[in-house]
């Protein structure tokens, strides 16, 4: 053939190339599909090495066969280690692994409140498929300091020792730590079930639970009237460490959306122990050097990257806020340990739960004297402030001189006095789970166990009048309460008042105690 005629032929076959082309567009039928395939090397614990998808991301989702996912994690010249975000019974070498292009997201929309979903976003709760507009990365920046504002709005626990003592602010991080069985996930179920009606949108991130104590706090939220205002994200002690590892960045991103819409979320982790351990396990079966505790050397950093996410917006950023209830275990009150020393140092204080005091039977079992929120009185309501100014440095003498009291050294007049006083403020602080107390109703009875309104009630009869106080004053100062709700002052004269109707209230139940003490002494 001749260069002239295999010009022509060469031409005539690209002419025909197009034209068919074109008509297959027309008909609507043409579609490019250009993947990257590679091949599977091994197959380890819920890893997998992978060769032939040179152009992958960091935490780029892949797809092997019979649709199962994994996460590249570790990218080597020669391969790519591939955590699997789910089993790896049916998967061996050889096999064909395709890129998704997309790094591991979510959904993310109003669709996503009320349901259980796990990490990556698909629904748990046999209530359909989630349709929503976006899916947004699992790991994102954190705002920019430039871009947050302090944190001065109370976030209200609803648990007395806690916004007495320890207030957490909007925006805050605070950690809640103890050994395990001491009530840590009840003081973050309580403070969920009281944003019942203030509008905060809640978000409970389970890592490495059993399914079962799941399905309990999913039925808790349902039975208190809170579950269409929860996201639960759900990744269980069976699942894959993969799906452990995400699970907290998965419901911090879902939180996130609402936050920059300008709403404010509550999110807890239950909990970063298992996280930590989860992303151990990763980083040893992917070869990475171990550090102290086994734990890999930047494990600072997988908790700090996900807490910084958590924060209060200035107002052209939407001026929503993220608060994080991080919970630790720790091992025989352990709380110099790696992982909770390193969380202690990121976050903005911290609630000791002791298994001291969970054993006397003091519900919450808060440890004031280990516990500090950081951000202090500035996120307590101004009527709180004038009330609990220096409750939490007496309650901490209080308990010293009753350590030093059981020695048996006598005691003056003066001691016995801050003795006993500081008992009855212990019983007016016991609480029982999923019973949240208004502010104004805990100021209330803190007001009357300060002003030594208690001193002469026995000390086991504390925590039914305060009941009933809590009761009365609600009914006769609706206006007052109002007010305090609102965030105005606690004037003299609303403080007056309120000392009033408890006194009437405390001395009319002395009053019957006493006569039914005469008459069981007549009887007698």
């Amino acid at each position: 053939m001749t260069d002239r005629s295999e010009k022509d032929y060469l031409e005539r076959a690209l002419q025909n190339t197009v034209d068919a082309f074109r008509e297959a567009r027309g008909r609507g039928s043409a579609s490019i599909d250009v993947n990257e395939v590679g091949e599977v090397i091994s197959v380890g614990n819920n890893v997998v090495r992978v060769r032939g998808i040179p152009g992958v991301q960091s935490e780029e989702l892949v797809r092997f066969q019979g649709n199962r996912l994994g996460m590249a994690f570790n990218l080597d010249p020669d391969d790519v280690s591939v955590v699997m975000l789910g089993r790896t019974e049916a998967i061996f070498a050889g096999q064909e692994v395709r890129r998704t292009g997309r790094v591991t997201d979510v959904p993310v929309g109003d669709a996503v409140l009320g349901r259980v979903v796990d990490p990556l976003g698909h629904p748990l709760d046999s209530r359909g498929p989630i349709h929503t507009e976006e899916r947004w990365p699992v790991e994102r920046p954190a705002p920019a300091i430039m871009d947050r504002m302090p944190v001065t709005v109370p976030l209200q626990t609803g648990i007395q020792s806690i916004d007495a003592l320890i207030p957490v602010g909007r925006g805050q991080r605070e950690l809640i730590l103890g050994d395990r069985q001491t009530g840590k996930t009840a003081v973050a179920l309580d403070t969920i079930i009281n944003q019942r009606e203030t509008g905060v949108i809640s978000i409970y991130c389970a890592i490495g639970q059993r399914s079962s104590a799941v399905a309990r706090v999913i039925d808790d939220f349902r039975e208190h009237g809170v579950s269409e205002q929860v996201i639960v994200v759900v990744a269980t002690g069976e699942n894959a460490p993969g799906l452990n590892f995400i699970a907290p960045y998965a419901a911090t991103t879902m939180g996130e959306y609402f936050m920059e819409k300008g709403r404010d979320v509550l999110i807890v982790y239950d909990d970063l122990t298992r996280h930590a351990r989860a992303y151990r396990e990763l980083s040893l079966l992917l070869r990475r050097p171990p550090a102290r505790e086994a734990y890999p050397g930047d494990i600072f950093y997988v908790h700090s990257r996900l807490l910084e996410r958590a924060t209060h917006l200035r107002e052209d950023r939407g001026g929503g806020s993220m608060t994080a209830l991080p919970i630790i275990e720790t091992q025989a009150q352990n709380v110099s340990a790696y992982i909770p020393t390193n969380l202690i140092s990121i976050t903005d204080g911290q609630i000791y739960l002791s298994p001291r005091l969970f054993s006397e039977g003091v519900l919450p079992a808060v440890d004031v004297g280990k516990s500090v929120s950081r951000v202090g009185g500035r996120t307590q309501l101004p009527a709180y402030r004038t009330v609990s100014g220096d409750l939490k440095l007496s309650y901490s003498q209080f308990e010293e001189l009753e350590t030093f009291a059981r020695f048996g050294t006598r005691l003056d007049v003066e001691t016995q006095k801050t003795l006993e006083r500081g008992r009855r403020v212990r019983e007016s602080l016991k609480q029982p789970q999923y019973s949240p107390i208004p502010v104004p109703e805990q100021i209330a009875v803190l007001l009357a166990v300060i002003e030594g309104q208690f001193d002469e009630v026995p000390a086991a009869r504390v925590g039914e009048i305060a009941g009933k106080i809590r009761d009365e004053v609600r009914k006769r100062l609706p206006d007052l309460f109002a007010r305090i709700a609102a965030g105005e002052k606690l004037e003299k004269g609303d403080r007056q008042a309120m000392l009033e109707e408890t006194g009437k209230l405390i001395e009319r139940e002395r009053k019957e105690d006493a006569d039914a003490g005469d008459a069981q002494e007549e009887n007698g």
